[in-house]
């Protein structure tokens, strides 16, 4: 069995060291597989993702031919979604993986248009927004070049099955199964309230555009990447779809789902500024206390004990900005 590394940032080399110790103890052949040797990831048995949720966005962002199935690693404080399997207990799992003790699923990945330059593909959402938050944006929706709805909106949210139970679902969308083979749109907070989440089958080809808003407009790739939009955005199926590996009896997707109405049912519970901050997590990333005071507006005494209540309650991870030891950075755990 070959196996190939990939790490999302420079702060999991150790981590990546010590799997690779590991799978030598076993005898399993690994390659580090860099961006400089993506082309490497159908010439493996396996692709290890370490990094959590966030490092197989990207890892499948920058495949964009076939890859040999991935499975995410992740240490407790980044687990999430996608990745499978905690560092802890990387030497059972091992053994379950040499004897094929694992399904794979193959999920779509949706090709991304803007403008007429292909972007990478995205395997959860890929959303268009005004520059400015709470701005409204007018576009026009056609499938198969059909026009299906003229919105007014705060923007709108493109998903696969897998990115249902992620930004869309926040948005007021459905919670698909993975292995569905639709795509959803999700015209967010729109001025007339029959623009309902459309779900429609994966061969189409969808379009958003004639764009309209006071403020330039973006494309926004799994709630990373940001790309300027003039004209329109078009989406279609990915020739290639991501092999995510699941270890037999472990989370399928219906207990994702589960495990999403959960955390929904808590969410409703918590303080209003909580709430506030975990979106703007969810949207911009990686912040500090004082990101987050700008961008919020809300008083530092209050983003403190906020962002206290989702490190305590397990919805948001600290650590060492990379730039300054001295600052912490906050980021989205679920």
């Amino acid at each position: 069995m070959k196996i190939a590394l990939v790490g999302a940032h420079p702060q999991e080399t150790l981590l990546i060291s010590k799997i690779k110790k590991t799978l030598d103890n076993s005898y399993i052949q690994t390659i580090d597989m860099s961006e400089k040797n993506y082309n490497l990831a159908n010439q493996v048995d396996l692709v290890f993702i370490v990094g959590g949720d966030r490092a197989m966005l990207d890892y499948f962002h920058k495949v964009v031919n076939d890859s040999a199935p991935a499975i995410g690693i992740y240490e407790s404080e980044s687990t999430g979604f996608l990745a499978q399997i905690d560092v802890r207990d990387l030497e059972t799992n091992i053994q379950r993986l040499k004897k094929n003790d694992f399904k794979i699923d193959e999920v779509v990945r949706l090709a991304v248009n803007v403008d007429g330059k292909e972007m990478e593909p995205v395997l959860n959402d890929v959303a268009v927004f005004p520059s400015k938050s709470a701005t409204l944006m007018e576009h026009i929706l056609r499938i198969d070049r059909n026009d299906v709805w003229h919105d007014n909106s705060d923007g709108v949210i493109i998903s696969t099955p897998v990115g249902s139970t992620a930004y869309s679902m926040s948005a007021g969308g459905p919670m698909i199964l993975q292995n569905s083979r639709v795509f959803v749109v999700v015209s967010v907070n729109s001025v007339d309230n029959t623009r309902r989440p459309l779900i429609f089958p994966d061969n189409c080809i969808l379009e958003i555009s004639d764009i309209l808003s006071r403020y330039h407009c973006e494309v926004v790739l799994d709630g990373g990447r940001r790309v300027g939009i003039k004209k329109v955005l078009k989406c279609s199926k990915h020739q290639y779809p991501a092999k995510l590996v699941r270890l037999v009896g472990e989370d399928s997707a219906t207990s994702i789902i589960a495990k999403k109405v959960k955390i929904a049912e808590e969410l409703l519970n918590m303080p209003p500024s909580a709430k506030l901050i975990l979106k703007i997590l969810e949207y911009e990333g990686s912040m500090s206390q004082k990101d987050l005071a700008t961008k919020t507006l809300l008083p530092e005494r209050t983003i403190r004990l906020s962002l206290g209540h989702l490190v305590n309650r397990g919805y948001v991870k600290k650590k060492t900005s990379l730039r300054d030891a001295r600052h912490r950075i906050y980021e989205l755990k679920i």
